[in-house]
């Protein structure tokens, strides 16, 4: 299997227990602790991963990218933090499937703004999505 598709298949699977374990933290804790907590834990450990691979941050701070890191930071904030609290106040099965739609908006996105190809499959897979997931929130 090319290793991107076993860390894709990782990453999904790692992160489909994330909306479960918030459902059961925060039902004592407030939603914005979830996200101060959870994504510290995830600083520390980058943190540790940069540091073991012998990478330096600072040439990186004036880099022509890194507005658009700083805004997609900003962008992942509002994102997580409305995410975690939407969470805490509605049931997972309805929350996740709608939050899922960000892969339909991301893939709106890269046809519109990046000229990305359309195909007829393509629109059926992003009307299928929409599909899939108004039948799961109902």
């Amino acid at each position: 299997m090319r290793r991107y598709l076993s860390l894709s298949l990782f990453a999904c699977l790692s992160y489909s227990l994330v909306a479960p374990l918030l459902s059961i933290a925060m039902l004592e804790l407030p939603s914005t602790l979830a996200v101060f907590l959870s994504n510290s834990v995830m600083f520390l450990t980058v943190g540790l991963v940069i540091r073991a691979r012998g990478l330096s941050v600072g040439p990186y701070l004036r880099h022509p990218r890194t507005p658009y890191i700083l805004a997609m930071g900003v962008l992942l904030t509002i994102g997580l933090l409305t995410y975690y609290r939407a969470l805490a106040l509605g049931p997972v099965s309805i929350v996740v499937p709608i939050y899922g739609l960000f892969i339909v908006v991301s893939s709106l996105v890269g046809i519109l703004a990046f000229e990305e190809t359309v195909t007829p499959r393509k629109i059926a897979a992003i009307a299928l999505s929409v599909l899939a997931i108004a039948l799961m929130s109902l």
